[in-house]
This record gives structure tokens, C-alpha cells and sequence, in this order.
């Protein structure tokens, strides 16, 4: 690898919807299938989402949020603490007149949704302030296609859509989930993106894009898991260990109480470190016995001589993800789930790549 990665800030979405089709509590998410000719991850099925730009953060917002919402935060409540960011990563400084990062991020998410996906998470300005119910995604307006096209050319149009729609960004539908930043691997586009979750109570129309986007799944955490292991879609490691991390929510009211009560704290951002084995590879994450924050690993990867399987059966304190293969994938975990933390649990693969919990 020649020179050091470019690292660009990004925000993802993981839509939850009730599910009306089925007598069951369970919910739904949203898995965009991304074209083959992106540059990075072709072919993947993802959560909605993109890289931030200027306009997600202009100071222009505020005239829209006014007067119910003033700022800066708009009535998102207290700000979450600032994390300690890893060793050697940084993008500078921010305008002091721009939006704080956790407003500018769900205008992202919400944006990128839309010209991905063409759901609007969006609500009137006149609204009441947000329940403590899942939410509705805005029916889709005439000349949806218009607007699509114009967003995507200039992301300085979508303040222009809501403001013509009466209309602010549904910021506060939006929960910290978490985040994960692209590991050292084989490219230097890596992304400091942002996990949010949004509970919606039915699932919005669903139009791709065509361009970035050419299809998508509706699916529940257990459906997703098979249809990758089917090679009907296919995960990258993040995804993969989030649908397992929601897998633990039984119900979309179970999911969204959890979003509302968790201390804004506990959302986390993960830099994996890339552990190669001499058959495989091992994605270590923050509480394994072997990972360690050190800036070295943000340019460089562990490596070991031994076989994945010795490396999986030394360890006592773990947090990672096992890769066989683009299609199997064992999730080892050891570290407890508290209230305010869910983490997945163990997930691992005999030898038919019959998965037993």
C-alpha cells in the first residue's frame, strides 16, 4: 500500500420496520443492493447511507428548524459525550459556525436515504415534537424523481426540497447506534462512518436509485443471516455482526425502548484490526484479548503463523469476527451484555455452514 488511507466521514442508517405481512412481532430491515461498478464494496447489500458533505452541516438549517427548534441541537436532548478518538486519526477542525457532528450526520443518513432509496424520513415543522413511538416516513411528494436528480448533483438541493415540502429532517427518529471505521485492508478509501437506528412502524415504498443502488431486501435479522449464507446477498464483516447484534431484539417495540433508553455513552465507534492468520483472517475488536489501540494499526495489519483455529481456541477475552471465507463468517464473543450494551452472540459454523446459536 503506497501512502496513508484518505479517511472520509459518512453516515449510515439501519432502517427498522414493522412488518405487517406476518403475525409476528418482528420487525424488518432495509438492505440496499449496491452496483457492481462502485468502487467500494460492489455488489454488497448495506444499510442506506453516505459520505458527509458541507451542505449537512450548513448553518442555513436553522432558518428551516425555526421556530419550534432552535439551536443548536434542535431539541435532540443533551450532547453525547466526545469519545477518545483512535490513536492518530484526525480531520481537522471543524467551522464553528457549522451544525454540531450528531446533527450534520443524521441530515446525512436522512439525505443519503433519500437519494439511495427515495424513503423521506422527514416530518412537518408544525408537528408536534417526536413521540416516543417508532415514527412514519413521509409519503412520497410529485416529482419525486426531479428532486432525486437534483440532490444527488448538488446535496445543497435537499434543504431546497424540504423547505419546498414545509418539512425538516427527522433528526430525532434518528438513535445512536454506534459506528465502525474501515479497517487496513487492500484500499485507501476508508470511512469514519456513524451507525444510526430509526424505528419506523410499517415499511415505507422503497424506489432505488438505479445508479448506486439497484436493488433491496426487506429482511428480518434471521433472514438476512441466511440469505448470505446462501449466497444470495452478501455482508461486509459490519453489517454482519449488527444484523447478528439485532437478532438479540425480539419485537420492534423491544428494539425502539432499548434506542430511547440507552445512555448516549455507550455508542461506540470500532476501528477492527485486521489479525492474518496463515488460512484466514480475524477482525479483532475493542474488549478482545489481542486487540490494541495503537496508531501503528491504522496503517498496518497483525499477522500470525499459526492456523485461525489455534489462534480461536488460545483466546478467553474476545470480541471478533473469523472470515473463512466472503460467505462465512463466526462471530466469538465473551464480553457480558449489559442493559445498556447488547452485543451479538457467539455465532459459529460447523462444517455444512449450518449456523448453531
Amino acid at each position: 500500500m503506497s501512502g496513508p488511507s484518505s479517511w472520509r466521514r459518512a453516515a449510515t442508517v439501519i432502517l427498522a420496520a414493522g412488518w405487517t405481512h406476518s403475525s409476528s412481532a418482528g420487525f424488518r430491515l432495509l438492505l440496499l443492493q449496491r452496483a457492481q461498478n462502485q468502487r467500494f464494496m460492489p455488489g454488497a447489500h448495506v444499510f442506506p447511507g453516505g459520505v458527509l458533505d458541507a451542505a449537512d452541516s450548513s448553518p442555513d438549517w436553522m432558518r428551516l428548524f425555526a421556530p419550534r427548534h432552535t439551536p443548536p441541537r434542535f431539541g435532540l436532548g443533551p450532547e453525547p459525550p466526545r469519545q477518545p478518538s483512535f490513536p492518530g486519526l484526525s480531520h481537522g477542525d471543524a467551522d464553528p459556525a457549522a451544525l454540531p457532528d450528531d446533527v450534520a450526520l443524521r441530515i446525512c443518513a436522512i439525505r443519503e436515504t433519500f437519494e439511495e432509496a427515495g424513503v423521506l424520513l422527514l416530518r412537518p415543522r408544525d408537528s408536534a415534537p417526536a413521540s416516543q413511538e417508532p415514527s412514519l416516513a413521509l409519503s412520497p411528494p410529485a416529482g419525486l424523481a426531479e428532486w432525486r436528480s437534483r440532490v444527488r448533483s448538488d446535496p445543497r438541493c435537499f434543504l431546497q426540497l424540504c423547505a419546498h415540502l414545509d418539512c425538516t429532517p427527522d433528526i430525532w427518529a434518528l438513535h445512536d447506534w454506534g459506528g465502525w471505521l474501515t479497517p487496513y485492508w487492500r484500499s485507501t478509501r476508508r470511512f469514519d462512518t456513524t451507525f444510526l437506528l430509526c424505528c419506523l412502524r410499517d415499511t415505507p415504498r422503497v424506489e432505488p436509485d438505479l445508479a448506486e443502488v439497484v436493488g433491496y431486501k426487506w429482511l428480518s435479522p434471521s433472514e438476512a443471516t441466511e440469505c448470505f449464507l446462501s449466497k444470495e446477498i452478501w455482508l461486509a464483516p459490519p453489517q454482519f455482526y449488527e444484523v447478528r447484534r439485532l437478532e438479540e431484539f425480539a419485537s420492534l417495540p423491544a428494539l425502539n425502548r432499548f434506542c430511547l433508553d440507552r445512555p448516549l455513552e455507550v455508542a461506540e465507534k470500532w476501528l477492527p484490526i485486521v489479525f492474518l492468520t496463515s488460512d484466514g483472517a480475524i477482525h479483532l475488536l475493542p474488549g478482545d484479548e489481542l486487540y490494541v489501540k495503537d496508531s501503528d494499526f491504522l496503517e498496518k495489519n497483525m499477522s500470525t503463523d499459526k492456523k485461525t483455529e489455534e489462534i480461536i481456541k488460545e483466546g478467553k477475552v474476545v470480541n471478533r469476527i473469523v472470515i473463512y471465507s466472503s460467505h462465512v463468517y463466526e462471530i466469538y464473543m465473551t464480553l457480558p451484555s449489559k442493559n445498556e450494551h447488547v452485543y451479538p452472540r457467539n455465532y459459529i459454523m460447523n462444517k455444512s455452514h449450518t449456523a448453531h446459536l
